[in-house]
């Protein structure tokens, strides 16, 4: 493994390493106006949802590389503390890209972009009409350290397209096409075979808790090791006793005597595609087969 110190290899040069490593991360595509009514629209990927009760975003217009001086955002957002965050979707990707490009503060990069200027309700900053999920902010506090310029901002009003929504009115996924950055010029496309569910579970056993020999196996992941330790009992030994005598469990064995395989690597990869239809439970009566 390669280690590096940021002291030694300095901020600048880490930082290659941290951006591409912390990643993806979503894009708040935030539309800011200055004091004499300019607008400006500029992505940013130091950015997240950071508060329940109140709402709270969080992004940074970090201070520019080559001369530390203030991003147009953030200095739009020190004379007027109001922002829309626009979520970025795959269909708007380049255009998004065109407008991070560095105009001129007076320069409008919806125009520049070819965005549609909507608007707000509660805040002075438009909102892209072409974004799926927009949110009208207003900044509580703009915090320095640094290169870095935190904004801390509370969400007023969110505006979702009906495209995203499922018949109850929420946000489903599966209707979703979002972006992310990753480090460089690469970016991340949370659509479609991309999109997955992990049950979050309220109790488990542990992973420590399964025999010695599925948490060593060679056939196994740690995917796989999380899943097992997810269930919320251990099998009594009836349980054990009991699925052994199945039909499947008694063709296995069956299979690996005359295949003449190893029976416990044998039950490690029926296991294996057990928990990848997720059947975890069954699965882990499985691998504790070949405890006995």
């Amino acid at each position: 493994m390669k280690t590096l110190n940021p002291s030694d290899l300095g901020a600048r040069a880490f930082y290659k390493y941290l951006n591409s490593a912390v990643a993806p991360r979503p894009i708040a595509f935030a539309s800011t106006v200055d004091a004499a009514g300019n607008v400006n629209l500029s992505p940013f990927s130091f950015f997240n949802v950071m508060g329940i009760d109140p709402l709270i975003l969080v992004f940074a217009p970090n201070r520019r590389g080559r001369d530390n001086t203030h991003k147009h955002t953030a200095l739009n957002l020190m004379e007027v503390p109001e922002v829309v965050i626009n979520m970025v979707s795959y269909d708007m990707v380049q255009q998004m890209s065109l407008s991070s490009a560095e105009f001129e503060k007076e320069v409008n990069e919806f125009e520049k972009a070819g965005f549609t200027m909507q608007p707000s309700e509660l805040v002075k900053p438009p909102r892209v009409q072409e974004s799926p999920a927009q949110f009208e902010c207003r900044v509580l506090e703009i915090k320095e350290i640094g290169t870095m310029v935190l904004v801390i901002a509370e969400v007023l009003r969110g505006h979702f397209s009906e495209s995203i929504l499922d018949e109850n009115g929420q946000i489903d996924q599966t209707k979703t096409d979002w972006v992310a950055r990753l480090g460089g010029d690469w970016y991340a496309r949370a659509h479609g075979p991309a999109l997955f569910e992990v049950p979050r579970p309220q109790y488990g056993i542990g992973v420590n808790a399964l025999p010695e020999s599925v948490r060593n196996s060679k056939v196994l992941t740690g995917n796989d090791l999380g899943q097992l330790g997810s269930l919320t009992a251990f099998p009594t030994e009836e349980e054990i006793q009991i699925f052994g005598e199945t039909e499947a469990m008694l063709t296995l064995r069956e299979e690996a005597r005359l295949g003449c395989q190893y029976l416990p690597d044998v039950l490690h990869a029926h296991a294996q595609h057990l928990l990848e239809r997720g059947q975890v439970r069954e699965a882990l009566l499985t691998l504790l087969l070949g405890e006995g």
